[in-house]
């Protein structure tokens, strides 16, 4: 908790992160069209220009960030193209403020969100290499801010394609996807998983 306590100031001492009072279901309600892929939804900014709202410094891991502000909220370089090169799938560019917008680095409960905490997780284990599903590219962009915000070295990342059922959808538990245990005791071998999907 130290390190991302750290993390955090760092970045709030840079001015890189805002505190938001949105909810969920503000998020949601604010967008022009429904939301359908697995990321996360584009914020729309509506606590982003606020500068007349008080909060606390995440010090005291157990009162730390308890306030109406909820969440506090990378701030992305609008416009900004974020691009690097992925070993499994090439060339890849997102750009800020368009293809993702602010997201949450630090949670009402005091924690670290998940952007913010991979990084400082990797950062502190000196990982050089980062290898993960093809559905975390856009984080992937994310991250790369985090790591110039803070100015430290980025690892090379490597995204592998996901499993996909006959409709094409990713295996996951949200849709009831099948698990390996259960592919398994259907007979399952994994040869016979290598060959519907070759990429593997």
């Amino acid at each position: 908790m130290e390190l991302y306590r750290a993390a955090f100031e760092a970045l709030k001492a840079a001015g890189a992160v805002y505190p938001c009072t949105c909810s969920r279901k503000d998020i949601q309600q604010s967008l022009q069209a429904p939301h359908t892929d697995d990321d996360e939804p584009i914020y729309p900014g509506t606590c982003r220009e606020r500068s007349v709202l008080r909060f606390t410094d995440c010090s005291n891991p157990h009162s730390a960030l308890r306030t109406p502000q909820s969440n506090w909220r990378f701030r992305v370089p609008d416009g900004e193209v974020v691009s690097f090169e992925d070993g499994g799938f090439g060339r890849q560019r997102f750009t800020a403020g368009k293809d993702f917008g602010d997201f949450v680095v630090w949670r009402q409960d005091g924690f670290p969100a998940y952007q913010l905490a991979v990084v400082v997780d990797d950062a502190a284990m000196q990982i050089t290499e980062v290898v993960r599903g093809a559905d975390l590219l856009k984080s992937t962009a994310r991250q790369l801010l985090l790591y110039q915000a803070l100015g430290w070295p980025a690892p090379a990342f490597y995204h592998c394609p996901l499993m996909t059922d006959e409709a094409g959808q990713r295996l996951a538990k949200r849709h009831d996807s099948l698990s390996l245990r259960a592919l398994r005791g259907q007979g399952a071998t994994p040869e016979s998983l290598r060959e519907n999907w070759p990429e593997f």
